[in-house]
């Protein structure tokens, strides 16, 4: 029994490093489709926000209206990435 297992420790290595380089690569695939919910015509944040080298954060600290959230909501703001942040994310 000891044997087999030695025997098989390779291969079940080897197995679960594809496993994972596999995962590895879904993921980078997948991010890198970009955000569809940012429309091409759209002025993104790093467009409004040039001196801010590093990003600027859309997080609103105040209250909002239902409206303002309704369009964060439409506008996929929870999953932008930074700089293509649309500007419907930043209140008026």
């Amino acid at each position: 029994m000891t044997d087999s297992f030695i025997r098989l420790r390779p291969i079940l290595a080897w197995a679960g490093l594809t496993v994972l380089l596999a995962v590895g690569a879904a993921q980078s695939a997948a991010t890198l489709k970009g955000n569809p919910a940012l429309p091409p015509d759209t002025q993104t944040a790093e467009q409004m926000f040039a001196d801010a080298p590093d990003g600027v954060d859309p997080v609103v600290t105040g209250p909002v209206s239902a409206a303002f959230k309704q369009r964060q909501q439409d506008a996929g703001c929870d999953s932008a990435v930074w700089p293509k942040i649309p500007a419907t994310c930043y209140p008026d």
